[in-house]
């Protein structure tokens, strides 16, 4: 399938892949006896300029360049929100979130419209995996709803860690009595820096479900505020002058140390060469906020201008996705969930609308 914007014909992940592909067969080809683990990795805030692979010079990013190494990095990947929850909602329904009124943030826990949240006529990635017969897992930062009716483990995830809410406290799991830190429906008192627990909990998920088929989604909160970062991370950037720059490095980096940890579990448990790996930001860096950059973009984090919109946007799936090739067409977040389905030997019925293409 594919879609055409402004008079120019957009194609859809699976035939960029194919058209990359050198030898091979392409993504669309994969047997069903072979269908790969799913993982989706989106970051928060994150700058188009912050990591390695994105041009980045003061900041070290080497698990997370390594997906542009092996696979492929679009220099025109878009969302379809330039603020954090109307990006989930687009994301995980292959959905624009304009069709079923997602087009707004809902307020803090404490103070948000007790009936908002993705409505529950949508189905997710996580619904149609399932479907397809995978084990689906989360760990991270939800912000679709705070009421029992929109938690993940109602919107398809078999396994959820992680909170509710749209922000948290890297180092105090009690610092908001309504937005606390959840294993499944349990409140959990986390102790680690919350990067760190997020990715001992995801390496946690893989290897209990190494003989399986499974999806694992990964949204992490850094580097969105508050800002904050352990001594051990910030050490690594004393070259950094900018005090603010300096902890959004360190959260960075904490987070590159997550995807490395994930990444190393799929290698131990033998499973990396048949993992189909997503990293994407939920919007643009809001630069005066945490100093990130979007160069050379215009723009930042709630705007429509480039800087809010175009993100980070890195494929890798070794031996199916052409490993190291740069690709300058637009793709868009709500590619996403026909193209991982498509790859998992699922569907989706012909009575639902998605403005993703596979």
């Amino acid at each position: 399938m594919n879609v055409r914007l402004n008079g120019f014909r957009r194609l859809g992940i699976a035939e960029v892949l194919l058209g990359l592909t050198i030898c091979g067969p392409a993504l669309a080809a994969e047997p069903a006896g072979a269908r790969p683990n799913i993982v989706l990795i989106v970051a928060d805030d994150l700058g188009y300029a912050d990591l390695g692979c994105q041009g980045a010079k003061d900041i070290a990013t080497p698990s997370i360049d390594s997906l542009a190494a092996g696979g492929v990095r679009f220099t025109n990947g878009y969302v379809s929100c330039p603020v954090c929850s109307p990006t989930r909602a687009g994301l995980l329904t292959g959905r624009y979130q304009q069709r079923f009124g997602h087009e707004f943030n809902p307020g803090p826990p404490a103070r948000a419209e007790p009936h908002f949240g993705l409505p529950l006529t949508e189905k997710t990635i996580a619904d149609d995996l399932k479907t397809a017969g995978y084990v689906t897992g989360m760990v991270g930062k939800w912000h679709l709803g705070y009421q029992p009716k929109f938690h993940p483990t109602k919107r398809g995830f078999d396994e959820f860690f992680g909170f509710p809410g749209g922000a948290h406290s890297y180092v105090d799991a009690k610092a908001d009595p309504a937005n606390l830190i959840y294993r499944g429906t349990t409140p959990v008192d986390e102790k680690e820096y919350l990067t760190d627990a997020f990715a001992r909990e995801a390496a946690a998920f893989v290897a209990r479900h190494a003989k399986e088929r499974f999806f694992l989604y990964l949204p992490f909160n850094a580097v969105h505020s508050p800002l904050q970062a352990p001594d051990k991370y910030k050490e690594r950037f004393a070259s950094i002058n900018d005090p603010k720059r300096q902890t959004m490095a360190a959260m960075l980096s904490a987070m590159d140390d997550a995807v490395g940890a994930v990444l190393k579990e799929l290698r131990d448990r033998g499973i990396f060469e048949n993992t189909l790996i997503f990293f994407i930001s939920d919007n643009g860096g809001p630069t005066p906020g945490n100093a990130s950059r979007n160069t050379p973009l215009s723009g930042f984090k709630a705007q429509v201008w480039e800087g809010g919109i175009r993100v980070p946007y890195l494929i890798q799936w070794p031996g199916r996705v052409p490993a190291g090739r740069v690709y300058e067409q637009p793709v868009i977040a709500l590619d996403i969930l026909p193209t991982a389905v498509a790859a998992a030997g699922g569907s989706v019925p012909a009575d639902r609308k998605l403005d993703g293409v596979n």
